[in-house]
This record gives structure tokens, C-alpha cells and sequence, in this order.
């Protein structure tokens, strides 16, 4: 019976996976191209754990280039894990914001606003800083970091880059960072 039980989930983690990656390609299909053979909204390889987020206030840096790799200060599109649950999450941008080798440190990115329920998520634990606009977003939408979860990705797993973020609006997000995981 557990034998069973763990197959359904495991399928119906796949489903989920390639329901995410059919949706990830129809909401951006024109930013759709890949660095790697790892499916949109698939987590990494088996083989591959997720070592779990990053503890405490990371060692940041702000060095955006034009070289095709994802930098800190950029946003870039990657797999990210849910928070309760690291086998299961969903492709979505994310800031860079430094490095852990070989991991890359970066804070999720919604464009939800969260400013409307700011009680509500902090009283969750949760806690954001607008970052504007930027290419990462096909919409022109206004974006937030959340300040206060540092994800590891692995560069391999980054799918594309999203746009960069203008050095004084990544010193802010920095400080909203160390206020809340100082």
C-alpha cells in the first residue's frame, strides 16, 4: 500500500512538473530559449539535491556583466523550490545576489504586491522590497524580492537572463536583506 502511495505521488509530482513547464512556455513564449536540458518547471536532475536555502545574511556583491551568465544584480528565470517542500517548486525569476560555491545565492521574485497584505506576510514570516520593472517581466509588471529567503541555485539550472537591476535598487534590496536576516 505505501508502495502505491509513494508512486502516485511521484506521478503526480510529474504531472505537476509538466503542467508547470507547459504554462512556463505559454506565458513566455518568445523568452523560451534554454542552457541547459533540464524541462521549464522541472526540478534538478535526480541526484542533484537541493542542499536547502541559504542560513543567515549572505555575502553579497553587485557585478552584473554582458557575458551570458547569471551575475549578482541580475534576474534571471530558474527552477525554484517550495519552501516546505524543496522536492516540489516552480520556474520563476529570481535576483542574484551573490555566491555560495558552486551555488549562486538568489531571492525569489514575484510580481504579486504584496504591500496590500504586508501584515499578513510578515505575520507569515515573509517579508518583500520592490524592485520595479524589468525585462524579467513580459507584462512591465512591478516586481518584489523577498528579502528574507535565500534560495542556492545551481548556474547550470538558470534558463535565462531576465534583465539587471539598476545598482542603487539592488543596495536597497541588500538593506531590506540584512534588517531581516541580521
Amino acid at each position: 500500500m505505501s508502495d502505491s502511495r509513494g508512486l502516485l505521488g511521484l506521478l503526480g509530482r510529474a504531472v505537476g512538473y509538466l503542467l508547470n513547464a507547459a504554462t512556463a512556455s505559454q506565458e513566455h513564449p518568445a523568452r523560451s530559449e534554454s542552457r541547459t536540458s533540464t524541462p521549464r518547471g522541472a526540478p534538478p536532475a535526480a541526484g542533484d539535491a537541493y542542499p536547502g536555502d541559504y542560513e543567515g545574511m549572505p555575502p553579497v556583491s553587485y557585478a552584473p556583466r554582458d557575458d551570458g551568465e547569471a551575475d549578482p544584480g541580475e534576474v534571471v528565470w530558474t527552477w525554484v523550490p517550495f519552501e516546505e517542500d524543496h522536492a516540489q517548486g516552480k520556474d520563476r525569476p529570481v535576483l542574484v545576489v551573490g555566491r555560495d560555491d558552486p551555488w549562486l545565492l538568489a531571492l525569489p521574485v514575484t510580481s504579486k504586491d504584496h504591500d496590500r497584505d504586508a501584515r499578513q506576510e510578515a505575520s507569515a514570516g515573509r517579508f518583500w522590497c520592490d524592485i520595479g520593472t524589468g525585462d524579467w517581466d513580459r507584462g512591465g509588471r512591478p516586481s518584489e524580492a523577498r528579502v528574507n529567503r535565500v534560495i542556492r541555485v545551481d548556474p547550470a539550472a538558470v534558463r535565462r537572463t531576465g534583465g539587471r537591476l539598476p545598482e542603487k535598487r539592488f543596495a536597497a534590496v541588500v538593506a531590506q536583506m540584512r534588517a531581516h536576516l541580521s
